[in-house]
């Protein structure tokens, strides 16, 4: 990752630097979600897999951490469901009585199947909700991740691409709402960290966002040199989590801000 923008520049993962530490990632049954989860069990984390729909899929990346050394553990939650984020919590209470990450990766508002009002939902009031719930478990110095783009955190300062909008919207919300919360987490020594990227190779929405806008990809790839890929970003993510350098409230970014 030299040669990708990140700053400010973070302290790379060693293995076991993270051991008898738990780590809360949603969604992570697949793409940033999950790397990010075999990041932070690389360096000797637990992690818990929360996913909404896809167990299987889940379950295929535990059982390959585990394969690799690691430990995981899945767990289901639909985030914008209150009842299933406190049967979520009640069972890692149950489990494991505590966790030092909280890494709130889930994410989306461009689902054709789902209200107008779906990505406040999600990348917002569940957001602010499952980090509320999730302070009774946080230990001491304890982190939680908030994952946003560029596209939202600048949002009403750089252009949106069309069709984003909703998500932009709904996740600087997010963003606000959770910095909102920084006083209460500091009076329970836990720290809130925001981890932006820019468009990342590989994702679901920059190719969401080409089929309305082609060639955007490639627009953005040769605008900013080049994009961070899924293994960059995750790695990125985990490695903010453990970074004790960083302030809560301070924000870390992936890939060219241009």
């Amino acid at each position: 990752m030299d040669d990708l923008y990140i700053r400010p520049r973070l302290r790379p993962l060693g293995n076991g630097v993270l051991t008898r530490k738990l780590a809360l990632v949603t969604g992570a049954s697949r793409g940033i979600g999950a790397v990010t989860a075999r990041a932070l069990a690389q360096a000797g984390a637990q992690v818990i897999l929360n996913y909404r729909s896809k167990g299987s899929r889940a379950e295929k990346v535990a059982m390959e951490i585990e394969a690799a050394g690691g430990k995981a553990s899945t767990i289901q939650a639909d985030i914008t469901v209150s009842e299933e984020v406190d049967a979520m919590m009640e069972q890692i209470r149950r489990e494991f009585n505590f966790f030092n990450f909280l890494i709130l990766n889930a994410s989306g508002g461009l689902e054709k199947d789902k209200g107008d009002d779906y990505s406040m939902q999600l990348n917002c009031m569940a957001q602010l909700n499952l980090l509320k719930r999730s302070v009774p478990l946080l230990q001491t110095h304890g982190r939680a991740v908030f994952v946003t783009s560029h596209l939202a955190h600048f949002y009403g300062e750089k252009p949106v691409y069309p069709g984003y909008e909703p998500v932009a919207i709904g996740k600087q919300a997010g963003e606000k709402a959770l910095r909102a919360t920084i006083p209460e987490l500091e009076l329970n020594q836990i720290a809130l960290i925001i981890v932006s990227g820019d468009m990342i190779e590989g994702t679901i929405t920059p190719k969401l966002l080409n089929r309305a806008n082609r060639g955007l990809i490639e627009f953005r790839r040769e605008q900013a040199g080049r994009l961070p890929t899924v293994e960059e970003f995750g790695r990125a993510i985990a490695e903010a989590a453990a970074d004790p350098r960083l302030q809560s409230g301070e924000t870390v970014f992936v890939g060219g801000t241009d």
